[in-house]
């Protein structure tokens, strides 16, 4: 599909499409922008939906202001940086009836699915850290949720330290996050 045609898509709340695209195609580039704004852990599905109901405010008024100048993974990521770099003391709230999946999809076989998903997505990425410190400090801090002055003492370092240790692992992550996800829009723009 050509770029017009997903938002097209998306503007006609084409369920197969919106699915595809926000779950799965942009999951790489979603994730990097959570780990870049926020300080704090935000759910995936939350920020999803949360993106979902800016975008399709005013009868799609946003996705309808894509001009295709850029890709529209490009286009989102400065679009979702913007919005949230702006809500970020506030998020996410989940008050919202509009949702981007209706509860059936909502089953506990779904969220196991997406969270092995998840889980194989991040340990892809960590593979291709070639800083294995980064990985460690990522693996014990944001995913495993050991505290830092364990991790510290582990790593026979002060805790300030550690924290400028898992910033610059973070964006090292977020790196290879975002060269995938451009690796990724180069292929199916073929």
């Amino acid at each position: 599909m050509s770029d017009q045609q997903i938002i097209d898509a998306l503007i006609a709340r084409d369920e197969r499409v919106t699915q595809q695209f926000f779950f799965e195609n942009c999951r790489p580039l979603f994730l990097s922008i959570i780990h870049y704004v926020f300080s704090y852990e935000v759910d995936y599905d939350e920020f999803v939906n949360e993106f979902y109901l800016h975008l399709m405010e005013n009868d799609a008024y946003r996705l309808r202001q894509f001009q295709g100048r850029s890709t529209i993974y490009q286009w989102m990521k400065v679009i979702a940086i913007r919005y949230f770099i702006a809500k970020r003391d506030y998020m996410i709230d989940n008050e919202s009836k509009d949702s981007l999946l209706d509860s059936a999809v909502q089953s506990e076989t779904i969220d196991t699915e997406k969270k092995m998903t998840a889980e194989m997505d991040i340990e892809h990425l960590l593979s291709l850290m070639p800083n294995r410190r980064y990985v460690y400090v990522i693996r014990r801090l944001v995913l495993q949720e050991t505290e830092p002055k364990v991790v510290a003492e582990e790593l026979r370092t002060n805790i300030d330290n550690l924290y400028n240790i898992k910033k610059r692992a973070i964006a090292a992550l977020t790196e290879i996050a975002l060269k995938k996800v451009e690796k990724y829009e180069k292929k199916i723009s073929k």
